[in-house]
C-alpha cells in the first residue's frame, strides 16, 4: 500500500515538473515574439466535448496569460471562459489565440466546460472561429451580436459539433432577444451588463441590487431567455474582493430564478456554488416527492394529495427532478 501511494506521489511530482518545464519553454517562445514556432507546437485533436449545461459558475480566464491557462485542471469553476476579447491587447491577440488552441489540445477531456469568447465577428472573431474549429472547444461565445443576421453568420462559421453561445450586450440584441434562438445549437446567453449600459447611455452608478431598473433588466433577460429554451447566465461581478457585494447580487438573482453567474476569480466561485446550490432539506424534499410520484404513477395515478407536501402532480414532480439535476 505504501509503495503504491509513493508511486502516485512520484508520478504527480514528475507531471508537475514537466508542466513547469513546458511552461518555461512556452514563455521563452513568447519572449522571442516569433509566432511560427509557437504555432508548430499546436496540433488539433479530437476532443470529448462537455455537453453539460448544469454549470453555475462561469469564470473568465485570460488566454494570453500562461500562468492562468496552466491552472485549468485545478480550478473549481464549472465553466471556464477562455477569453480572447476584452482585456487582451491587439498586440497580444495573435499569441492568445494560439495559446488558447494549445490549452484546448492539452485537455482532450475536461470536467469543466471550456468556452472560447472570440472577438466580434468583424473585429477578428470570424477568423478566430475558423482557426479554432479544428480544436473543438465545447462552445464558442460570440460577443457584440446585434441582429439575427449576425447569429446566422455565427452559425455558418462555427463547426456543427460546437455549441453556440451569445453575449447579450448591445441595445439591438436586447430588443431582438426573443428572436435570436435560431437553431438548437444555440445553448447559452450571457448578460454583458457593462457594455449594454454603455450602449444605452446609462451610468454604471445604477448598478446596485436595489435599483428597480436592474430588477426589470434581470427579470426580462431571464424570462425571455428561458422562454426561448436557452440557459441564462447573469453578468460578471468585477469586484472580486467584495464578497458581500457578490452575495447581495446572488441573493437577488437566486430569488429571481437564475442558476449561473459570471466571475473573474476563484475566490468568487465557492460563493456562487453555495448560493446557487440546494440545501440538504431541499434535496431531501425533492427525493421524497419523486419517490411518492413514481409510486403513484405506477398505479396509474398522476395527481394526489400528500399530508406533508400538499398536492403533487407532474409539474411538481418535474420541479423536484430539476432540483436533483442542479445539485
Amino acid at each position: 500500500m505504501l509503495s503504491s501511494k509513493l508511486s502516485i506521489i512520484i508520478s504527480i511530482v514528475k507531471n508537475f515538473a514537466v508542466r513547469l518545464r513546458n511552461l518555461a519553454n512556452l514563455n521563452n517562445l513568447l519572449e522571442t515574439k516569433n509566432l511560427e514556432p509557437l504555432k508548430a507546437l499546436v496540433i488539433p485533436i479530437v476532443r470529448v466535448q462537455n455537453r453539460s449545461l448544469s454549470f453555475r459558475s462561469c469564470m473568465m480566464l485570460s488566454t494570453h496569460n500562461l500562468k492562468h491557462l496552466s491552472k485549468i485542471p485545478t480550478l473549481n469553476a464549472e465553466c471556464l471562459i477562455l477569453n480572447l476579447e476584452d482585456g487582451v491587447s491587439d498586440e497580444q491577440k495573435p499569441y492568445a489565440l494560439v495559446l488558447c488552441a494549445l490549452a484546448l489540445a492539452s485537455h482532450r477531456e475536461c470536467d469543466k466546460k471550456l468556452v472560447v469568447r472570440v472577438n466580434a465577428l468583424d473585429e477578428g472573431g470570424a477568423c478566430e472561429i475558423v482557426y479554432l474549429n479544428s480544436f473543438m472547444p465545447d462552445a464558442i461565445r460570440v460577443p457584440k451580436i446585434r441582429t439575427v443576421a449576425d447569429v446566422e453568420r455565427a452559425l455558418e462559421l462555427i463547426d456543427a459539433s460546437i455549441e453556440v453561445h451569445l453575449s447579450i450586450e448591445t441595445k439591438e440584441a436586447w430588443l431582438a432577444l426573443g428572436t435570436l434562438a435560431l437553431h438548437p445549437r444555440i445553448k447559452v446567453y450571457y448578460l454583458g451588463v457593462l457594455d449594454l449600459f454603455a450602449d444605452l447611455g446609462l451610468s454604471q452608478s445604477l448598478l446596485h441590487p436595489d435599483n428597480p431598473t436592474l430588477h426589470y433588466l434581470l427579470s426580462h433577460f431571464l424570462i425571455t431567455t428561458r422562454a426561448s429554451g436557452i440557459k441564462a447566465v447573469s453578468f460578471v461581478y468585477q469586484e472580486y474582493k467584495n464578497s458581500d457585494g457578490l452575495r447581495n447580487w446572488l441573493e437577488l438573482e437566486k430569488m429571481m430564478g437564475f442558476d449561473a453567474k459570471g466571475c473573474i476569480a476563484p475566490v468568487q466561485v465557492d460563493l456562487i456554488h453555495e448560493m446557487f446550490g440546494h440545501s440538504e432539506g431541499e434535496i431531501a424534499r425533492a427525493q421524497k416527492i419523486i419517490k411518492l410520484f413514481e409510486e403513484h404513477r405506477s398505479r396509474g395515478i398522476t395527481g394526489f394529495a400528500d399530508e406533508q407536501y400538499g398536492f403533487i402532480d407532474e409539474p411538481i414532480y418535474k420541479g423536484a427532478l430539476a432540483v436533483l439535476t442542479k445539485r
